[in-house]
């Protein structure tokens, strides 16, 4: 008897969905014994309702994840990261592919460090055979890193860059140019805590003497924006 194996896409160009999906039938088809059933969607929202959506019904076996998708209508999921992690919270044993077309070392080290995912790929480092034997092999409990991965795996491991959530939202919120009362009202700490992290984002992205576009002109160089 196949295995059933539930899959989420998460991937905003449909191009590439296509590609995802006729990857898993043509798996299915040559191994005889994997049986997957696919959901795709584009956007954090629709994400964040079909993981609730499972919570309550079959629970999600593979994750296939895009980093750079829509946020949230109410801005608390800004990408696929967070999608990620809430993924991980209600399914421990859920694996985790991540498909980017980020190639910044900063923030390619800060998914790893905030997925930890079991196969991550940078699209333009893979072609359709990659991709097959990226899903076969991660579904077969091993781990799978296109070369770029790789190669930042050993160069950028011992880089402690990463931003939580809160971090991304703030500089999200300073990007579009919010007040600093109304981010108190967004984000739940108080003015001196918002402060104190805006501090620290400028002494990690070296801009203590800058202002805040030059703030988020550097986060936007490095990929978090």
């Amino acid at each position: 008897m196949a295995k059933k194996i539930n899959v989420l896409i998460i991937e905003d160009e449909p191009l590439i969905i296509n590609v995802l999906e006729n990857a898993l039938h043509q798996i299915s088809e040559a191994n005889g014994l994997l049986d997957f059933k696919i959901k795709s969607v584009t956007n954090c929202d629709s994400a964040n309702a079909e993981i609730q959506n499972a919570v309550h019904s079959i629970p999600i076996d593979l994750l296939l994840l895009d980093i750079s998708i829509p946020a949230s209508l109410d801005k608390k999921l800004l990408s696929g990261v967070d999608i990620g992690v809430r993924t991980k919270e209600l399914f421990p044993n859920v694996k985790t592919i991540v498909f980017t077309s980020y190639n910044n070392n900063y923030k390619l080290n800060n998914i790893l460090k905030s997925l930890n995912p079991e196969g991550f790929l940078i699209k333009s480092d893979i072609d359709f055979v990659k991709l097959m034997d990226a899903i076969t092999t991660v579904i077969s409990n091993e781990p799978y890193y296109s070369k770029f991965i790789l190669q930042l795996m050993r160069v950028n491991m011992s880089n402690d860059f990463v931003l939580d959530k809160i971090d991304r939202q703030l500089l999200y919120e300073i990007s579009k140019g919010t007040q600093m009362k109304d981010i108190t009202k967004i984000i739940p700490l108080s003015k001196s805590a918002i402060e104190y992290r805006k501090r620290n984002l400028k002494d990690l992205f070296e801009v203590q003497n800058g202002n805040d576009r030059l703030l988020i002109s550097k986060a936007k160089e490095c990929g978090f924006i």
